[in-house]
């Protein structure tokens, strides 16, 4: 049974399958690639849908029990009787590939009974490779990555809403980090070191936290929502809360600001 393999072993196959998968987006790369609106506001490239469908063939003809979730495929809830499920995003980040930044990665994802136990970032526009296997530490490159050691100053990014709910004594140590077009990508900051902590604004998907999540926690820090729990993936519904990302006692102070968030934009009844 596919469900017996080692996340190790799992975590092979999609980190080649995410460098081929990088390679056949750098073919589209800087080259003006056709460009589709999604529900009038989200844009998708014909990049998307290449890397997708390669993703999908590869991955399923490997572990064809595992069920399959990804941005660029309408769901088919049978994945649900799945052991494990694929959760992909062919190219977080689509509006900075589609402007030629590189801020951009394929990030997949392999989840079981709700945690991710395997992913993979791949950069290439970057040159950066990011892996992670459940108790098996998270690498970039190679190199294992942990989370920044407390300083006097945070580097925190994320929606000005929710850093302004921060207590007032954590928000004077904060120095914001610019923009991050791919969530993926600045999630995997945050578990490098390069941040201290992110905010994540609603409605975000599965397939744009699950890989980096796994990151994340296997470099010292969680993901979490405004009751603190840690989100789950591949279920019914692949929305998520406003999140956290991030470590130590900061992180409470993030959980606490999201639920004052919450707590202020809830109807008044």
């Amino acid at each position: 049974m596919s469900d017996n393999i080692p996340a190790t072993k799992d975590l092979e196959l999609i980190s080649q399958a995410a460098r081929e998968a990088g390679e056949i987006a750098m073919r589209y790369f800087g080259q003006n690639p056709e460009v589709w609106m999604k529900g009038g506001t989200s844009p998708v490239s014909e990049a998307d849908f290449a890397v997708d469908k390669f993703l999908r063939e590869v991955l399923s003809r490997a572990r064809p029990d595992y069920g399959w979730l990804s941005e660029e495929t309408a769901d088919d809830l049978e994945r649900l009787k799945a052991p494990r499920t694929f959760v992909v995003d062919p190219i977080d980040g689509t509006r900075a590939y589609i402007d030629g930044r590189d801020v951009w990665c394929v990030s997949i994802g392999i989840v079981e009974n709700g945690r991710t136990i395997a992913g993979v970032l791949e950069c290439p526009a970057k040159k950066e490779h990011f892996t992670a296997a459940l108790g098996e530490g998270s690498f970039v490159n190679g190199r294992r990555m942990t989370v920044r050691s407390r300083s006097d100053r945070l580097v925190v990014g994320g929606p000005n809403p929710m850093i302004r709910a921060l207590p007032e004594e954590a928000r004077e140590l904060i120095d914001a980090h610019p923009y991050v077009p791919s969530l993926a990508y600045r999630i995997a900051l945050v578990a490098r070191g390069t941040m201290d902590a992110t905010f994540v604004k609603p409605n975000a998907h599965d397939w744009d936290l699950a890989a980096a999540d796994l990151m994340l926690s296997e470099a010292g820090g969680e993901v979490r929502d405004g009751n603190g729990r840690r989100p789950r993936y591949a279920g019914p519904s692949h929305k998520l809360e406003a999140l956290a990302a991030g470590s130590g006692a900061f992180l409470d102070d993030m959980v606490e600001a999201l639920a004052h968030v919450a707590r202020n934009e809830a109807p008044k009844t």
